[in-house]
């Protein structure tokens, strides 16, 4: 039956997103049972997007890309995919009638990666953290508004915001990673080889507004999305404090991380302050 193979498929996206990242996982339990589901389904579709184009430098990257734009397209057309990653992801993509533009923005981003690695203007930067990261924000967003159209344009602004701070805090922590691994360089008139704490600071005050002007959104979320939400917020916020008092040096050549033992002590917190209704 059908109904199997879409369970099946439901826990392969679940899997992926504890396997990949135990913040996100972490937030997306603290969602409404009614949402997070659908929640594990995105996550699944842009991780396996963005591994390709990342990870698997053994294998021609072109050509499983291409392969992978094929099923999507295929998935999103015939409401079905033998992958269960995308079959997920298409259910939901459905239910809550994400724009097509987002998902074709967000391939956008993913394919640049496989032959760009610096950007160097504004407008390219701004491109690639939109599809990359506030497509993802948005088609959350819908989820989350159970795709109420007033709602979601009300709070548009803001998810894309808060996608674009937890890219950019993404893109400092594996400022290593991506510059020495992948040789890319997403940050515009930044020299990376000599990044010094004037450049670090520039980079920090920019995700601070953009933090700020997420958190106005968070604050208007419905209730089954506010709690997690702010979580992943708490955390990102956390990871940027360390960032900040880093030195840019270090920063160079080393990953930061918020330890498991500060993640559930941000949890108790934040859940301390939802109960109270302070956000």
């Amino acid at each position: 039956m059908k109904s199997i193979f879409d369970s099946v498929s439901h826990k392969c996206s679940k899997t992926v997103t504890k396997s990949y990242s135990t913040s996100f996982s972490l937030a997306t339990k603290m969602l409404s049972n009614s949402i997070c589901q659908d929640i594990y389904n995105i996550y699944g579709f842009v991780r396996f997007a963005d591994e390709i184009v990342d990870t698997f430098h053994d294998y021609d990257k072109q050509m499983l890309f291409d392969n992978f734009t094929k099923d999507l397209e295929l998935a999103l057309e015939q409401k079905i995919s033998l992958n269960p990653i995308l079959n997920s992801f298409q259910e939901t993509y459905h239910k809550y009638s994400i724009d097509k533009k987002l998902v074709d923005s967000f391939m956008k981003s993913m394919r640049t990666d496989l032959h760009k690695n610096t950007y160097l203007t504004d407008e390219e930067y701004k491109e690639y953290i939109y599809g990359s990261a506030d497509v993802v924000g948005l088609m959350c967003l819908k989820v989350f508004v159970k795709g109420d159209q007033e709602k979601y344009e009300s709070l548009k602004d803001s998810a894309m915001s808060l996608g674009s701070a937890f890219q950019k805090v993404n893109f400092l922590r594996d400022l290593k990673a991506d510059f020495e691994d992948l040789s890319r360089s997403y940050f515009p008139n930044t020299d990376l080889n000599q990044l010094d704490e004037i450049s670090k600071q520039a980079i920090i005050e920019d995700i601070e507004n953009d933090f700020a002007k997420g958190l106005h959104g968070i604050k208007r979320l419905p209730i089954e999305a506010k709690f997690g939400v702010f979580v992943a917020y708490r955390y990102y916020s956390q990871l940027l404090k360390k960032l900040k008092k880093t030195p840019a040096l270090e920063i160079k050549s080393t990953r930061i991380r918020v330890p498991n033992y500060k993640k559930i002590e941000l949890l108790t917190r934040s859940y301390v302050k939802y109960q109270l209704n302070l956000l």
